[in-house]
């Protein structure tokens, strides 16, 4: 039987729950870096297939969806290696190196001649991999007591980052085309060192000092896999879901350049929801049931959307499941990583981070991957009860989990 919720507050320290100016300027500052970094790989997205194919070698497609995807799988490579590098030479050093190789893939991209030098780009692009050295970082400079909010504000600039690309990408695209973005995509990756030296508070001393732990310590924890199997599972069903979601809206009568009308609100929405119950019920204890409550409601919107498939739908109806999953995802991009650093050793952070953005790549990649094949052999409806089965079998293998407890209510070290 699973433990009852651990409150993860302790008693005596209501106002350990208010973030210090400290964690305030980190919290935004990473959160920027991770706006600027997704911003400019999102701008990408909507426009990449139509874009592509004006380059020697666009037609063919199998090449094309290697170059869109490639830089999921040369991601998922490195994480864990710049989460561990982390642990030893420091985040930021590790943060500013992989935002500077994410720089020089965007202008190999930008200045790609063929279809090829394009995908060269991106694999390049995808070295970049600073997910889990910029997570590690914000652990290491907020206290358990605000750790999911931390994390909430990196989701909601992903989010944000996320639904104005649906907005500006098209129309940037017509200004400036692939190559144009490309080079923005660059820009935004300086602007990211920029914040890195001049804005993120300096790295706690505590860290520089502690002994390293060992990866096994990291692959050998169960609850550790059970988040990491999870966030392999959202992010192959959010990817794969987008595959049929698109041809639903216009089914219901959405042209695609007016998909934004149906995502914008959504997004927005599910933000203002999230940020009004899950910290709240955190605070009390409940953040376990938050939690696998997240998973079953992303498990029933993928069922709403495979009975809608054959039905006729109405925005109304697909807009409410959007706001739903969008919901639940962002409760789960939120907690999730909060609970990782927690869970982890404070001198194994970097690693388990790593491992946990690495799955989170994974995840992508095999959401494409499996995603496309079930279009294919078993349409829309196929592709929805693949994911709704699949978010099942994560509530099973979440459900004997235990809210970690707050380490302590005492403040981040003082940086030097």
């Amino acid at each position: 039987m699973p433990q009852a919720n651990v409150p993860l507050e302790s008693a005596s320290a209501s106002p350990s729950s208010a973030m210090t100016p400290t964690e305030l300027r980190a919290s935004f500052s990473l959160a920027s870096i991770f706006a600027l970094r997704m911003l400019g790989l999102f701008l990408i997205l909507p426009v990449f297939a139509m874009e592509a194919t004006r380059y020697p070698g666009g037609d063919d497609t199998a090449m094309v969806g290697l170059t869109m995807g490639i830089y999921g799988l040369t991601q998922a490579m490195l994480q864990f290696l710049y989460g561990w590098a982390s642990d030893r030479l420091g985040r930021k050093r590790v943060i500013v190196f992989g935002l500077l190789v994410f720089a020089i893939g965007s202008g190999v991209a930008a200045l790609a001649p063929n279809l090829f030098w394009l995908a060269v780009g991106r694999a390049v692009q995808g070295g970049g991999a600073v997910s889990a050295a910029v997570t590690a970082l914000l652990a290491d400079q907020t206290r358990d007591e605000v750790r999911t909010k931390s994390m909430a504000l990196v989701g909601a600039s992903i989010g944000l980052m996320f639904a104005l690309s649906l907005v500006a990408a098209p129309v940037l695209a017509g200004w400036i085309g692939l190559v144009g973005l490309f080079a923005l995509t660059a820009v935004l990756a300086l602007l990211g060192v920029v914040a890195v030296l001049w804005w993120v508070p300096a790295e706690p001393v505590a860290h520089k000092n502690q002994p390293r732990g060992r990866v096994l310590d990291v692959l050998r924890s169960p609850a550790l896999l059970r988040l990491n199997v999870g966030v392999f599972v959202l992010h192959a069903v959010q990817l794969a879901m987008w595959l049929a979601l698109p041809a639903m809206l216009v089914q219901a009568g959405l042209a695609r350049s007016q998909h934004w009308q149906v995502y914008l609100p959504a997004v927005l929405g599910s933000f203002v929801v999230m940020g009004g119950s899950l910290f709240k019920l955190e605070k009390r204890g409940y953040l376990r049931a938050v939690f696998l409550t997240s998973i079953g409601l992303t498990a029933l919107v993928q069922l709403g959307f495979w009975w809608l498939v054959g039905a006729a739908p109405g925005l109304l109806e697909l807009g409410l499941l959007l706001f739903v999953f969008f919901y639940g995802f962002n409760v789960l991009e939120a907690s999730q990583p909060s609970m990782v650093s927690r869970l982890a050793p404070a001198h194994s952070r970097g690693a388990a981070m790593g491992v946990y953005n690495t799955l989170q790549s994974l995840g992508f990649f095999a959401g494409g991957l499996a995603g496309g094949w079930l279009m294919k052999h078993g349409g829309a409806s196929g592709l929805f009860a693949a994911c709704a089965g699949l978010m099942l079998a994560w509530l099973l293998v979440a459900w004997p989990m235990v809210a970690p407890a707050a380490r302590s209510a005492q403040a981040p070290t003082k940086a030097r």
